[in-house]
């Protein structure tokens, strides 16, 4: 009898500590589950009206809440009726599913109107990320949201805080996606011209008054264009995560009378530091603490204004709302001006500024195995405007390139190797260029798998003369080291002998200033087909961007449910 009460006892045991790994392991890695419906709708962020692609109803759409090595599963029904769609997860590095990277004509067949497409990935880093569409310039129409991922429940952050928010910032076009894109390829080339507005977390304000408005389309009483409130407990500490998803806009931020400690860029910590206006660029994501130790007897201004073009749009506000005044109690004081829209040194000195958090540090490879030097410019192709890297201008093909390269389908891209640099010793980066011509490709750099990249983003002139534009550059399926910033043409001999190898930070997404050049390494060690492109909407459209293959026999059966377009129409499909 006592035998067997010691086996039951054991048994029990058993039981209890198989249940309780099941869920630890729960604990540890959830499946997040979401099921979305993408449509157009009417909607007046800035109290104009128009159509705008929103998730379920919302533009921002669902921000995603997951922890570290969370499984995110996203249904996705597309119902445009009309247009097709695809939806990046942007700092999501993808691996071992660089299928679901959601770039339509790299990584997979676009999503057809009225099929539903499931997306399914590990996020398996802690960070601020970002999700938009990828599908020719639908992400300026309202189709983008956020991607929160904390750290398992009980592992602390390296800094403490109260309260976690996260807010979007963009600009904001009343012309439909469809017609800028006809202006961009068409002869004579006609601009997408200046935003009509800032969002603050989806919410601007237009000027209804503004001469030419048609009657009826614009209502400054509108709740949904009334400005974003951010509620604050007096004494506390925030952590905001801030992101950019402008189309074209580089922007600097503030929250009247408070610093912000940068604490997280990208993914990644940042040694902190203080900075009264944080200058962000499409595609960046950053952490910053914020102490709310003001007055708290009333509300202040944060106040988002575009720097690096000359432009006409004003400034988007929301109230920072120390409770509990009322949200709706307008700060006594003049929102802040933000800086001069011209001043590159302040916004090269935030670059330099970012370094990784100690106890944090990647350390890069000392030496790269390849160079590469991207040459920005604007030039024209067959009479088009059109943005090209060394010269080439980038096309997408009809059958993706992941694609292509697995099933053995190379016939259909240019077999062309794109160049590695260009004529540095001639090439004068500060006037508009004796050629302007430029070809288009869509070819591919294949780089060896496992080895080090350098690349070298090196600015130009446009065809204007004495202007050269700001360009943030977003590399899919990795992070990258930023090595290195500097003025005028970079010096092959002597610029890598100044290059941050002790604690660079790591980031998806870096901008190159106007005239500079900006350094960067990676990995090639993410089995897949993978974008590097201007993350501003018409740029990329227009040309400016690559693609990098690496390990492609590396990776695994692709899922039928990325294919259905050009040659993968032949595929057999189960």
């Amino acid at each position: 009898m006592a035998l067997i009460e010691v086996s039951l006892l054991r048994i029990r045991l058993m039981l209890a500590v198989l249940v309780l790994g099941l869920f630890v392991l729960s604990a540890e890695a959830r499946v997040r589950h979401y099921k979305w419906e993408v449509k157009y709708e009417y909607k007046s962020p800035d109290c104009f009206k128009k159509l705008v692609i929103a998730i379920n109803g919302r533009t921002p759409g669902p921000t995603i809440l997951a922890q570290q090595n969370d499984t995110i599963i996203v249904e996705l029904k597309n119902s445009l009726l009309t247009e097709n769609v695809a939806i990046h997860w942007h700092g999501i590095r993808q691996i071992g599913t660089p299928w679901f990277d959601g770039t339509e004509g790299v990584t997979q067949c676009p999503i057809l109107p009225g099929d539903t497409f499931v997306y399914r990935f590990v996020v398996d880093r802690p960070g601020t990320y970002l999700y938009h569409a990828h599908y020719g310039m639908q992400r300026e129409a309202g189709l983008y949201g956020s991607i929160r991922v904390t750290l398992p429940d009980g592992v602390p952050e390296p800094f403490p805080y109260n309260y976690d928010r996260s807010i979007i910032l963009n600009d904001w076009y009343h012309k439909s996606t469809y017609e800028q894109a006809t202006g961009l390829s068409s002869i004579p080339f006609t601009w997408v011209g200046e935003p009509q507005s800032l969002l603050i977390q989806g919410r601007g304000r237009f000027n209804c008054n503004t001469p030419g408005i048609e009657a009826g389309v614009c209502n400054a009483t509108l709740p949904e264009c009334s400005p974003y409130v951010l509620t604050v407990i007096p004494g506390k500490t925030y952590r905001l995560r801030i992101s950019s998803l402008t189309a074209l806009s580089a922007l600097s931020f503030e929250i009247e009378g408070h610093n912000m400690t940068v604490v997280e860029a990208d993914g990644h910590y940042v040694q902190p530091f203080d900075v009264k206006n944080l200058f962000i660029y499409s595609g960046e994501t950053y952490s910053v603490l914020v102490k709310t130790d003001q007055d708290p007897s009333r509300n202040y201004w944060a106040s988002v204004k575009v720097v690096s073009r000359n432009s006409t749009t004003p400034n988007g506000l929301a109230i920072f709302n120390y409770y509990p005044n009322h949200p709706r109690k307008s700060p006594p004081t003049i929102p802040p001006t933000g800086p001069m829209w011209d001043a590159v040194e302040p916004r090269r000195a935030q670059g330099l500024a970012i370094k990784a958090r100690q106890g944090f540090i990647h350390p890069p490879p000392p030496i790269s195995d390849r160079l590469l030097v991207f040459l920005n410019t604007q030039n024209r192709v067959n009479g088009y405007v059109r943005w090209s890297v060394n010269n080439v201008s980038f096309n997408l093909p009809h059958t993706p390139y992941l694609i292509a390269l697995k099933e053995n389908l190379t016939h259909l891209l240019d077999q062309t190797p794109p160049p590695d640099g260009y004529d540095f010793v001639n090439y004068d980066i500060f006037s508009v260029a004796k050629n302007v011509n430029a070809t288009t490709s869509d070819n591919i750099y294949r780089l060896q798998f496992n080895t080090t990249v350098d690349i070298i983003l090196q600015n130009a002139n446009t065809m204007n003369p004495n202007n050269s534009e700001t360009h943030p550059w977003h590399l899919h399926g990795h992070d990258f080291w930023v090595l290195g910033y500097g003025k005028g043409k970079f010096d092959l001999y002597n610029d890598p002998k100044n290059y941050n190898l002790v604690n660079p930070i790591m980031k998806n997404t870096v901008a190159v200033q106007p005239y500079g050049w900006t350094a960067l390494r990676f990995v090639a060690n993410n089995p897949g087909v993978w974008a590097f492109h201007c993350h501003i909407e018409s740029h990329f459209a227009m040309g400016m961007g690559v693609v990098f293959e690496e390990g492609i026999e590396k990776v695994g059966k692709l899922p039928t449910s990325i294919m259905g377009c050009g040659a993968t129409k032949g595929i057999p499909r189960p």
